[in-house]
């Protein structure tokens, strides 16, 4: 028989296999989009239809990693100072598990708030001095003072309540919310990350690039991290010599190429790559003018702080973040390293504080006076908080505890000058209204129009959800 008479007989072996696994692909791919949200090809960007009408259209996350202190910053407990230098008694520890660092002491010395507290606003939010300017903006915020988590280290703590999970590999929420209502500006990315570095002599944790990784869903959904310098984006400029008009020429024909292999075995991943090229394109006009502040009036500078002209710091990112929220950019993350505190916690968090703390309310009053509070959701917090004993000597730190924090959230659909939940006089447990980091991550979502449980992704033989695989419940108490 002629060979070129049977098709079969055209392949090799490895041709066969292959195209086989193409196949099996495919269909694999065409089951993985096939999402309760109808969402388009891999490639697109466009806005998609939210389960119903939201309160929120962006999200400006404000992490704060490491752990912040929520006894010295926001969970008011009087009644330690009675009890200042004493060991924590037992029935309030429960045999509860404690970090390597601190399981091996032989006593656990209760230490009061460092900071003073009071009432602020018409609202009476208490909130420590270590906040002045947080404590000016009180009435347009939600203090959330039951947040809790099963994670006590930092790795697996802020990969959980920025994934859903302890292991990492996952999407992370902003990837998530990206893929689920695309993006509002066809010249920037739906979510962008900003990181920095606290001044004080703390460096904190390493912040990992998985945090804000697409996982399972389609890549063109991952955070680009933009950076201080010149160039807010890494590989966007073109090489010395390379026209305007040349790199256009190149993208078309590069298109072309991959629009015809996409034909040849349909993996959504080229069409992504298409849409990531134009993208790039694109932002090497809008990403420098978005980085530009020279057309910020002097007054702005003065409200987040002299910090704010310096490209790299926690204020000029806020102070970005609100021109990412001008220009339509979905979600927005600031990482800031410094708040792992077990050493030295009393300097360490004043200039935490000095580093965030008028930046932060600056973004609320900016974006409030901008008419963008109403639809933009802000939120302030860590992964954990940290332990009403000490660590080391009396006073001189804290370690991680994740059985209550405090966070805090503002516009895009929630009540202002709210203080919700309640924790015990020793604030080590929780004894009112426990808010888990799941629960918040619902409440995002929620914000945003989405009913996370209706909103899954089948990968691996599971409908995964960004609020992860245990119950989760939206938080109706925090919404207006």
């Amino acid at each position: 028989m002629n060979p070129h008479e049977n098709p079969i007989n055209s392949f090799s072996r490895r041709s066969f296999l292959g195209m086989t696994g193409l196949g099996l692909g495919a269909m694999a791919a065409k089951s993985l989009l096939a999402a309760d949200l109808k969402i388009p090809a891999a490639g697109s960007l466009q806005t998609h239809s939210p389960h119903f009408a939201p309160k929120a259209k962006r999200v400006i996350y404000l992490f704060q990693s490491g752990g912040p202190s929520h006894i010295d910053l926001f969970d008011h407990k009087p009644e330690l100072e009675k009890v200042h230098g004493n060991d924590l008694p037992d029935s309030i520890r429960q045999g509860q598990r404690l970090t390597g660092m601190t399981s091996g002491q032989d006593s656990f010395p209760v230490c009061k708030s460092l900071g003073k507290f009071a009432q602020h606003g018409e609202s009476g939010q208490w909130i420590s001095d270590y906040l002045p300017y947080t404590s000016g903006v009180a009435d347009k915020i939600a203090v959330i003072r039951s947040m809790h988590t099963e994670a006590i280290n930092h790795d697996p703590g802020i990969t959980f309540i920025n994934t859903g999970s302890q292991f990492p590999g996952l999407p992370s929420m902003g990837s998530w919310v990206s893929y689920g209502l695309g993006s509002m500006n066809e010249n920037l990315p739906s979510y962008v990350v900003l990181t920095s570095q606290g001044n004080g002599k703390n460096p904190g944790q390493p912040i990992f690039s998985r945090l804000w990784g697409s996982g399972f869903l389609p890549s063109n959904h991952q955070g680009v991290q933009f950076r201080s310098g010149k160039d807010p984006v890494l590989f966007l400029n073109d090489p010395a010599g390379v026209s305007r008009s040349d790199r256009r020429a190149m993208l078309d024909d590069l298109a072309g190429f991959n629009q015809i292999r996409h034909k040849e075995i349909g993996d959504p991943e080229i069409q992504t790559r298409i849409s990531q090229y134009e993208m790039a394109f694109r932002m090497q006009a809008s990403a420098p003018e978005l980085a530009d502040l020279s057309d910020e009036p002097e007054s702005v500078f003065e409200l987040y702080g002299e910090d704010s002209r310096q490209p790299g710091t926690y204020a000029y990112n806020c102070l970005l973040a609100r021109r990412m929220a001008e220009r339509g950019v979905r979600f927005t993350q600031l990482f800031h390293r410094g708040w792992d505190q077990h050493n030295n916690l009393p300097a360490h968090l004043a200039a935490q504080c000095k580093d965030t703390d008028q930046a932060s309310a600056a973004l609320i009053t900016d974006l409030a006076q901008r008419g963008l509070l109403e639809d933009t959701l802000v939120i302030w917090g860590g992964e954990f908080g940290r332990t009403v004993y000490s660590q080391g000597k009396l006073g001189t730190g804290r370690d991680h505890h994740g059985r209550c924090f405090s966070m805090w959230v503002a516009g895009g659909g929630t009540k202002p000058g709210t203080s919700y939940g309640l924790t015990d006089d020793y604030s080590y447990n929780i004894v009112e209204n426990p808010v888990h980091i799941r629960d918040l991550n619902a409440t995002i979502l929620h914000c945003l129009g989405m009913n996370h449980d209706r909103f899954t992704f089948r990968f691996q033989g599971l409908n995964q959800k960004p609020t992860g695989v245990q119950p989760a419940k939206v938080v109706n108490g925090i919404l207006a």
